[in-house]
């Protein structure tokens, strides 16, 4: 089981910037897949990013692309995301989600954290 907690969010203007963290535990770090994913007011789930642990290497969702960065601190378990620019189609619950490599799945998320993009 792998257990993921969730910081972050909160309340911006358009154009802003926030961020997110998510710190994994009960599993090795480097096995897993570290993703975020949000359902936006249309009630739609939406990929955002996501980063192989292992290498760092990170994916992006096209609405977020060149805005939004994710990255990973492999000291402290942890998975943030970097999202600049901020506009109101941003909004929505955030969830932190991780995947084992090799599974195709994320069976793993957290417990969502609210983003508000709001003039």
């Amino acid at each position: 089981q792998v257990q993921l907690v969730e910081s972050g969010g909160g309340s911006v203007q358009p154009g802003g910037s926030l961020g997110l963290s998510c710190t994994a535990s009960g599993r090795v770090f480097s096995d897993l897949i570290m993703g975020w994913h949000r359902r936006t007011s249309a009630k739609r789930s939406e990929f955002v990013a996501q980063i192989t642990i292992a290498t760092g290497v990170p994916f992006y969702g096209n609405s977020v692309k060149g805005r939004f960065t994710i990255s990973r601190d492999t000291s402290k378990n942890t998975t943030y995301l970097q999202m600049n620019n901020l506009s109101p189609d941003d909004t929505g619950v955030y969830y932190c989600s991780a995947s084992v490599v090799g599974t195709g799945t994320y069976d793993y998320w957290g417990q969502g954290t609210q983003v508000t993009v709001s003039s």
